[in-house]
């Protein structure tokens, strides 16, 4: 009953456009050092978008949940590339597990960089659609948004990326030479597992590196904002008002910077 009413409210949330063709889910994996990640490439084979995305899920890697969650994001005008970054046979099913396999990829930030790399390479040569260099985007959720920037710090060519409360703390900061995706980053003005140190920090970093970027801090709103599993309060708690003005700011910015649907 959890998960339906979950699913639930994620439907609610991000309902796709009306019209549209059922979502074709193709598995796409992508390798790298010998080993295979494996992903799923969502998209609307009778309504070709304009747009690709990737999407980084959050601790707990590949799921039902974000799968589904994906889908509605690529029902609003998008293919969509939900991204493995721990492996095809690691599927956290604890937070214990979940911290052990983020832990290893955030530890590692030249390994983390060549993972989401590797999958930016991959979504682009995949055959099931054409992808536009000029209109991809990569998105992320908690420590999927900690990977997203660190995709954007890295100097790959995506235009835009979107973190979702993510981590914004990193070991290899974006400089002039290599930053040229815009920023929007989706914070909760109260989230513990972000302190005003690193909110300073990436704020300066972004500054120095001359970037087009932007960070709005959600009063009242922690850790996990868009998630509606998330229920520890005054830590990670899901606030529905919050999630439904990220995703709404979210499609404004891709409006803006991948062009309309």
């Amino acid at each position: 009953m959890r998960t339906v009413a979950i699913l639930a409210l994620s439907a609610a949330l991000l309902s796709p456009a009306s019209g549209r063709a059922e979502l074709v889910d193709k598995p796409l994996s992508f390798t790298v050092a010998g080993s295979e990640y494996a992903g799923n490439l969502i998209f609307d084979s009778e309504h070709p978008a304009k747009r690709s995305l990737l999407l980084i899920p959050n601790w707990m890697g590949i799921n039902a949940e974000n799968l589904q969650q994906a889908r509605l994001v690529a029902g609003r005008g998008y293919n969509v590339y939900v991204v493995d970054m721990y492996g095809k046979d690691v599927r956290p099913t604890t937070m214990e597990e979940a911290g052990a396999a983020a832990g290893s990829v955030k530890s590692d930030t030249p390994l983390m960089r060549g993972r989401i790399q590797a999958a930016l390479s991959t979504l682009m040569t995949q055959p099931h659609v054409t992808v536009d260099a000029s209109k991809v985007g990569a998105i992320g959720f908690c420590f999927g948004g900690t990977v997203a920037l660190e995709l954007a710090r890295s100097g790959a060519p995506v235009p835009a990326v979107v973190s979702f409360h993510g981590g914004l703390a990193t070991t290899t900061p974006a400089t002039k030479d290599t930053l040229t995706s815009k920023v929007l980053v989706l914070h909760g003005a109260d989230d513990p597992n972000v302190p005003p140190k690193d909110v300073a920090a990436f704020e300066g970093e972004m500054r120095a590196a001359g970037a087009d970027w932007q960070l709005v801090a959600f009063g009242n709103a922690v850790h996990s904002f868009t998630d509606p599993s998330a229920n520890f309060p005054g830590r990670a708690q899901y606030n529905a008002v919050v999630a439904a003005r990220a995703y709404t700011m979210m499609d404004s910015f891709f409006a803006e910077t991948l062009g309309a649907p």
